[in-house]
């Protein structure tokens, strides 16, 4: 591991921060320290559990695991960038009218990964839709209200509400 600080350029939730840390620095960690982003939330640490989900172009990513050297000339969104309390995101919204949280923790990898899923496929069914959150784990037995949740989303999404 590297301990020489650099500045790095990270654009995240579309404003630019240049960033002094050594360049395999997690991400997670500058997001969470530097940036005050507290969206992606420290899980296991391997990539694993999801709860550290963030958007890299378009593709959701475990930010635990990837430095940000990996992340200069490409967009970062986190869960604050989806939308604000006074205009949620669909994804945001469709969450909270299916109640699908208990202790919250899963939260931000189920709601980064399911908008990630629905910027591919606007219309996934429910087995792509079970394929694509099998790895986030949620140990609160939150899955329904999680599924129902994703597709209420899928359908804000297909009527054109992003």
């Amino acid at each position: 591991m590297s301990t020489t600080q650099t500045t790095i350029r990270l654009t995240v939730n579309g404003r630019i921060h240049d960033v002094d840390a050594a360049p395999d620095t997690a991400l997670l960690y500058v997001l969470r320290n530097d940036l005050e982003l507290n969206g992606p939330k420290f899980g296991c640490g391997l990539g694993e559990c999801g709860a550290c989900t963030v958007i890299i172009d378009g593709v959701a990513a475990r930010s635990c695991v990837i430095p940000i050297s990996g992340c200069v000339h490409r967009d970062v969104i986190t869960l604050e960038g989806l939308g604000s309390r006074d205009h949620l995101d669909p994804v945001q919204q469709a969450f909270i009218e299916e109640q699908a949280a208990q202790c919250g923790y899963c939260l931000n990898g189920m709601i980064m990964t399911t908008k990630a899923l629905l910027m591919q496929n606007p219309h996934p069914s429910e087995s792509e839709v079970l394929s694509t959150l099998q790895y986030n784990l949620c140990r609160c037995g939150a899955h329904v209200e999680i599924l129902r949740a994703v597709m209420r989303a899928a359908g804000h999404v297909a009527e054109g509400h992003k």
